[in-house]
């Protein structure tokens, strides 16, 4: 087992020692059963260089990588780099969508045709009433048990503070 300190790009990110590439940032993956044996090591996250076909794992946090084989299935072809378009004229498709940390809570109002606009990107939110609980797979969802707001354009889900007229920012 050889490790591997990994050094730091101009930009930030990682680079491969083999090819000097910029390495690809993987989120860790669902326990796997392999060989009829728990596989917990695809739950770490990893780095990836495409064009060497390996990927590195940290060890322990000590900023030491050890290296691995990439299965062929898991590389991807390296994008060329593309010049950025640039637009004299906003288009209507492009809105402008407000970080969700930026978003205080506010009051939202329904209007005549039940909908209000969105705080976080200005489109249309539509109001959805507070149902019983529902059963989905086998367990039980209480995501509809509260009025709330959502938005078709930015998929923002606006849940009501407890006690207060004041709506927030959720994850779904």
């Amino acid at each position: 087992m050889t490790v591997t300190q990994l050094k730091l790009s101009a930009n930030k990110k990682l680079i491969c020692p083999r090819c000097n590439g910029e390495l690809r940032f993987a989120e860790g993956g669902a326990v796997r059963i392999v060989n009829g044996k728990v596989d917990m090591n695809a739950t770490l996250p990893r780095h990836i260089c495409d064009h060497c076909g390996v990927f590195y794992r940290e060890l322990l946090g000590s900023g030491y990588y050890d290296v691995f084989d990439l299965p062929k299935e898991e590389r991807q072809t390296p994008k060329a780099p593309s010049k950025p378009k640039i637009t004299a004229v906003k288009t209507p498709m492009q809105k402008r969508v407000i970080s969700t940390g930026d978003i205080p809570p506010t009051i939202l109002k329904r209007e005549a045709d039940g909908k209000c606009p969105c705080p976080r990107c200005g489109d249309r939110m539509n109001f959805i009433e507070a149902g019983p609980v529902q059963i989905v797979n086998g367990k039980p969802d209480f995501s509809n048990t509260m009025d709330h707001f959502v938005c078709p354009y930015c998929r923002s889900v606006f849940r009501k503070i407890v006690g207060t007229d004041y709506f927030q920012w959720s994850e779904k």
